[in-house]
């Protein structure tokens, strides 16, 4: 029985081939409405009468899916901003998949503020990889007794291809038919959100896994997945790889990769969580989350770039973010992050060269600049470690 409605905040990969793509499939709703600023972007998708494509890498090749009856407006057009309101009274599931939370900020909160019902019960998926997203999101919002904020851990890789020649080589669907842009997303929806407590509520989007506290789970997804991506890509540029499926075959990058992965990763996270009594936090169900990770991560048919994986460095590289904290999440757990170091030092020499800086004279310099934004009790034995590697 359709009974549920969608809204969707921002139309990016996740947004189109995660969450509408399954809210799509479940059966479970009326409407699904996206509100989208890219005024290019929502007139191809009406032109198209509502209807997008995504396509999904497999381990076998490309799948193209159709996907109908989508209602786009943009929030920026008076019009369309009352077409919002009005289906955000009515909806039941709603989710913000926008490059930052600080989106938050331009417009969105506000919108939704005005448009949620005094009465519906409503989920509120935040898809902006902020471990307190909901909680920002609620702030900005206000809390109404039948809305529920939810975090989400999402491990599924994904892009937008922007190049014409590339959609037509990839033999990849456009978005909308004459659009010079296409979704490639990867097969995986095994996605973590936080359980809903709302009374007699059901959420229409089924395949989601619910978890009473995702703390655990999103550093899992920090340090381990987000962590050896940013690896791979840094040892990868070292060697001028260009496309991330190029390093399966490099068994020395490779084998880094895995040992940072379980023996550092890992071992710290089983160590820290043991007493969840979560599969993923044992050795075999951590080592089984590694395999399958780096198995996805070179997947030829996604077609990851190095460039992709690498970009924002100064993000990536700070001191309490995904390289530089998983060596500080081991060093609390007793454990020595030898190979998180080689990727830690691999990722300064790709930002030295991006700034132009010379590592071997302004090194300490290069880490002042990368950690200028966070501090830690750590920070002399993350420059020892660094520093000895990178004498080697």
């Amino acid at each position: 029985m359709k009974n549920h409605i969608f809204i969707g905040f921002g139309f990016g990969p996740i947004q189109a081939g995660l969450f509408v793509n399954e809210a799509y499939k479940s059966g479970n709703f009326s409407r699904i409405v996206i509100s989208e600023v890219d005024q290019k972007l929502v007139d191809a998708v009406r032109a198209n009468n509502g209807c997008y494509y995504i396509n999904v890498a497999t381990f076998e090749g490309i799948e193209a899916f159709k996907i109908e009856g989508v209602e786009i407006y943009n929030p920026s057009n008076a019009k369309d901003r009352k077409e919002i309101i009005k289906a955000l009274s009515q909806s039941t599931e709603i989710c913000t998949s926008l490059p930052s939370v600080n989106f938050y900020d331009k417009g969105v909160a506000q919108l939704i503020k005005e448009g949620l019902s005094q009465t519906n019960n409503v989920l509120v998926y935040t898809a902006e990889n902020n471990n307190h997203a909901a909680e920002i999101l609620e702030q900005k919002i206000g809390s109404f007794k039948n809305v529920q904020f939810l975090n989400t851990v999402i491990g599924k890789m994904s892009q937008v291809v922007v190049n014409k020649e590339e959609i037509t080589t990839k033999n990849l669907k456009s978005i909308a038919t004459g659009f010079d842009r296409a979704f490639l997303v990867e097969e995986f929806n095994k996605i973590l959100v936080t359980k809903c407590h709302l009374a007699d509520f059901k959420p229409g989007i089924e395949v989601f896994i619910e978890k009473e506290d995702l703390l655990p789970f999103e550093e899992a997804k920090l340090y381990g997945h987000n962590a050896i991506h940013a690896l791979l890509a840094y040892l990868g540029t070292q060697k001028g790889y260009k496309k991330m499926a190029e390093l399966k075959n490099d068994k020395e990058i490779m084998q880094i990769a895995m040992d940072a992965f379980i023996k550092e990763s890992g071992a710290a996270l089983i160590k820290k969580y043991a007493h969840l009594n979560e599969e993923l936090f044992t050795e075999k169900g951590f080592s089984a989350y590694a395999e399958d990770l780096l198995k996805r991560m070179t997947n030829a048919y996604l077609d990851d770039t190095i460039e992709r994986a690498a970009r924002d460095p100064e993000r990536k590289l700070g001191i309490n973010d995904r390289i530089f904290g998983t060596m500080q999440l081991a060093l609390e757990q007793g454990i020595v992050p030898i190979n998180m170091t080689k990727g830690a030092v691999a990722g300064v020499f790709y930002f030295a060269e991006q700034e132009k800086l010379n590592i071997q004279k302004d090194f300490k310099n290069i880490l002042v600049k990368l950690w200028q934004n966070g501090d830690s009790k750590y920070k002399s034995k993350l420059i020892e470690f660094t520093e000895r590697e990178l004498t080697h």
